[in-house]
């Protein structure tokens, strides 16, 4: 045993030692089936992927190209159609974590200062923590949202990241394009992170301007609105020089094969996505928001696809959904007041969500 001891210690002492205190990102993804339950928890496309998507995959894989390593093809170059920026502009990645991964090891180094406003994505300081960054928090608010303010305030020679996610996970809160330019102008030598990867609720993006702010970098995902979190594809949008030095970091086979299958499937039938989004921004979520109201529910102005709502009862009301086969997920703010993010789907499915709701509610 002090042999195996001294192996435990050894093996510890071979990593930076900040590592161990981090801890793992480790969301709540055990349990949940698709088949028996409605899963509102991780702001997911709540409908299959369409058709076309399913028999690439599967056309791809009755071909025998298992055995061979990835060739992504012209795939970044109708990223960048889909996009209206130049392919130069365009990194695909293993989903967009690996964008935020890539970005804060590239332009941070231990000790200088990252500007995160909170609460938002659990992977923005995980990774700053990685790389032993000094975390500056402003805070997210119902009443002034982004707090944009602060987070100039808190700009010094040692700023190298600020995270602005546009919309916010949990909030839901929006940053106005103006107030992402006056930051990224207020910081030059800061690496400004846009996190889009809710951008097709929003429609709200920067990718117009990423030459003129050579300090921009944006990150989607294929995930969220087209439905693919399983297979793992993201991009990063950034200037060209940006994009040239991000290729030197990320490995020529980090995107899975069978992404590029699904992505290149899914860009080229987009109508089952748009119809998507414009249902749950047009008709779900204006009918959930009217629940909320009539109830006198609490919960904060969100222009994304899922809104933080605080009922007097979350955990009675978080057993109730389940019970009935609803998954949302518990998150608490600041003050440690518990709510429930609830991702909306498709009307059936929120008419059903606002149904069981009105049992316990």
């Amino acid at each position: 045993s002090g042999l195996q001891e001294q192996a435990g210690t050894l093996i510890m002492s071979i990593f930076k030692s900040h590592i161990a205190q981090i801890g793992a990102y480790t969301p709540p993804l055990e349990g949940r089936d698709p088949h028996d339950h409605l899963l509102l928890d991780f702001n997911e496309r709540t409908l299959p992927v369409c058709p076309s998507v399913k028999q690439a995959l599967i056309d791809f894989i009755q071909d025998d190209r298992l055995q061979c390593y990835p060739s992504y093809g012209n795939i970044a170059s109708k990223i960048a159609r889909y996009c209206n920026v130049d392919a130069a502009q365009v990194m695909i990645t293993n989903g967009s974590d690996q964008g935020i991964d890539l970005i804060i090891r590239s332009a941070c180094s231990e000790g200088e200062e990252a500007i995160i406003p909170g609460p938002s994505f659990a992977m923005y300081q995980q990774v700053a923590k990685v790389e032993n960054l000094k975390i500056i928090e402003p805070s997210y608010s119902v009443d002034q949202g982004f707090p944009k303010q602060a987070v100039l305030d808190a700009i010094s020679d040692k700023t190298r990241l600020i995270v602005m996610a546009n919309p916010n996970n949990p909030t839901g809160t929006g940053v106005a394009r103006e107030d992402i330019l006056e930051i990224a102008a207020a910081a030059p030598k800061a690496a400004i992170l846009v996190d889009e990867c809710y951008f097709e609720y929003t429609q709200e993006t920067v990718a117009d301007i990423v030459e003129q702010y050579p300090n921009l970098l944006i990150t989607r995902t294929f995930s969220k609105t087209w439905g693919l979190p399983s297979v793992r594809l993201g991009y990063v949008i950034s200037n060209s020089g940006n994009i040239r030095a991000l290729l030197n970091v990320r490995g020529p086979y980090d995107v899975n094969q069978l992404a590029v299958v699904a992505i290149d499937a899914a860009l080229s039938n987009p109508g089952y996505t748009e119809l998507y989004v414009k249902e749950v921004m047009e008709v779900s979520k204006p009918m959930f928001e009217d629940f909320l109201n009539r109830k006198g529910i609490d919960y904060w102005p969100s222009v994304a696809n899922f809104i933080w709502t605080f009922p007097n009862n979350p955990d009675e009301i978080e057993k109730h959904l389940r019970a009935h086969h609803i998954l949302v997920r518990p998150k608490a703010d600041e003050s440690d007041r518990v709510g429930l993010r609830i991702n909306l789907g498709n009307k059936a499915q929120t008419e059903s969500l606002i149904q069981t709701l009105s049992q316990i509610v």
